[in-house]
């Protein structure tokens, strides 16, 4: 639906070529802003419903005193695989999940898998690489999640969250032990002004952060980090990780690109590197982030997770 109408004005009203690097741009920038707006907008009124009847509290409660040997990590990981998003279009889902009382720890363990791994990703992977490949590449997305959330929960990251948040959250435990007969039409007015000024705060980020994705998208062409991620290169990994940062696409857009890479003599684990920190790692997603957390938050979750994507890439290098 969002695709469809990004191409009609760019393509039909705009009357653009289809094959310029503008159009391209400008078609992933219109796309991307309409469809991330649009989850942000459900997801927080969602959320806004379901944590004006069931405490913030309760979660915390149940998920901190309950030895649960991350199985909780898990089953966000989880979630996050079956989650068709990319990394821009997870956010408002995890800022719902940390409204709603989820630890942070748990919800980064979904933001991390959820760009990873998807059943559309799942399914070109097969018929391109075969089940070996892909059942690496599954599993070790989710557990990257599982474990790099669970990493960062122990260091009680939550200080770092920015100010609005904290109040947000810090509002709803004062005012859930207060006793509220209102019925849900009663409800709608404050979930709707939640919802709206968590919209005003966040979208500006979201139209500069997928601007800058679009110009990405549509201007650096897939092949131009190909001479730095050869077999002799002892440093492979960890380029193909920082060279792919710029880059921003979801799973299903860069698996082509990760093909012809392997096909050219790219390591297999390179070439996965590459894909996890293109779909997982980008400026566009940092610049979303930055609305929720602090740069200090942001440098110690992108400096995690791309340390356990180059470790990945080197172990699966090892292996296959």
């Amino acid at each position: 639906m969002f695709k469809s109408f990004a191409d009609i004005v760019v393509y039909n009203w705009l009357s653009l070529d289809s094959e310029s690097h503008i159009a391209e741009a400008l078609d992933f920038f219109i796309e991307d802003v309409i469809k991330i707006g649009f989850l942000i907008l459900l997801i927080i009124s969602l959320m806004g419903v379901i944590t004006s009847y069931f405490p913030v509290t309760r979660v915390r409660k149940f998920l901190e005193n309950r030895r649960l040997f991350g199985l909780d990590h898990l089953l966000a990981s989880l979630l996050g695989a079956f989650t068709p998003f990319c990394s821009c279009s997870s956010i408002p889902l995890f800022m719902g999940f940390l409204k709603g009382g989820i630890p942070l720890g748990v919800t980064l363990s979904f933001l991390i898998t959820s760009p990873l791994v998807n059943e559309v990703a799942i399914v070109i992977f097969l018929g391109l690489f075969g089940v070996k490949i892909t059942l690496i590449y599954a599993i070790s997305g989710i557990l990257l999640g599982t474990l790099t959330g669970a990493l960062l929960g122990k260091f009680k990251l939550e200080k770092y969250l920015e100010p609005w948040v904290k109040e947000q959250l810090a509002k709803k435990l004062e005012t859930e032990n207060i006793k509220d007969g209102r019925t849900f039409k009663e409800r709608i007015p404050e979930i709707k002004d939640e919802a709206i000024d968590t919209f005003k705060r966040i979208m500006p980020y979201v139209v500069g952060g997928v601007a800058i994705g679009g110009l990405i998208h549509g201007f650096i062409p897939a092949g131009y980090f190909e001479e730095y991620m050869g077999r002799d290169n002892i440093f492979a990994v960890p380029l193909s990780v920082i060279l792919a940062v710029p880059m921003y696409s979801n799973a299903s857009g860069v698996i082509p690109v990760i093909q012809s890479l392997i096909a050219k003599g790219i390591p297999v684990g390179t070439a996965l590197a590459f894909m996890m920190a293109v779909v997982g790692l980008s400026f566009p997603e940092a610049m979303l982030l930055k609305k929720v957390m602090n740069l200090k938050l942001i440098a110690i979750y992108f400096s995690t997770t791309g340390m356990a994507i180059i470790v990945s890439g080197y172990l699966f290098n090892l292996i296959l």
